[in-house]
């Protein structure tokens, strides 16, 4: 078993954007033969951490990008191990996301994504300028409980709307919780689109989207 204060270690270079020493503390803990799981749980706390130095404004986006990718470095060290193992990390959840018809803008739509997927969820990149039916049909697909539509101009809102409806028209609004995200959204897009709620940044999102899938998840109705 990984003791408190080496797992506290981890999370902590990974907070700290400390690469070299992160991936020399998880390789001494893997060579230990330590849980790999352990190890994954401590660089989910060291995210968390990030996200709340980027509230605080100690941190920005050039430091979130940077988390990203010292997670995902240290991922690829210690997944072996756990496919070795023959366990998993199981996903919180399943989402379905993409830029909505007729905006190309993905930065950060990618921001979002990457911090998502760095939270454990499973997510289903559409791309960008994606039609309503596209999404829908990946809804169908994927059965997954959350969308996440993404645009950085104004005209998109129409875009948003008209794939709330579509969800809507292939009655599966009631199993789908939908969020709208850019810096462009507020409330007032939450109203006029009919989604469930926004966020501006991802690790809002990340935090929008834990939220929407415990509702969701205290009334699941039968698909």
């Amino acid at each position: 078993m990984t003791s408190s204060s080496a797992l506290s270690k981890i999370a902590d270079a990974l907070a700290d954007l400390d690469e070299d020493k992160l991936l020399s503390l998880i390789r001494q803990r893997l060579d230990a033969g330590d849980d790999p799981l352990a190890l994954v749980e401590a660089c989910r706390k060291g995210m968390s951490i990030v996200g709340e130095r980027f509230e605080k404004m100690e941190y920005f986006l050039t430091h979130l990008a940077m988390s990203a990718e010292v997670f995902s470095d240290a991922l690829k060290l210690i997944e072996p191990k756990i496919k070795a193992a023959g366990c998993g990390i199981k996903s919180p959840g399943k989402i379905v996301f993409g830029t909505v018809k007729g905006d190309v803008h993905d930065i950060g739509k990618n921001m979002v994504e990457t911090m998502l997927r760095c939270a454990g969820f499973d997510v289903i990149d559409l791309g960008v300028d994606v039609p309503p039916e596209k999404f829908v049909q990946a809804l169908k697909d994927s059965k997954a409980e959350i969308l996440g539509l993404s645009a950085l101009i104004t005209t998109s809102f129409d875009s948003m709307k008209e794939t709330v409806d579509a969800v809507k028209k292939a009655d599966l609004r009631d199993k789908v919780k939908i969020l709208v995200g850019g810096g462009i959204v507020d409330d007032k897009v939450v109203k006029y689109t009919g989604a469930d709620g926004y966020a501006t940044d991802a690790m809002n999102a990340v935090k929008l989207v834990e939220s929407l899938l415990h509702k969701q998840k205290q009334v699941k109705p039968p698909r």
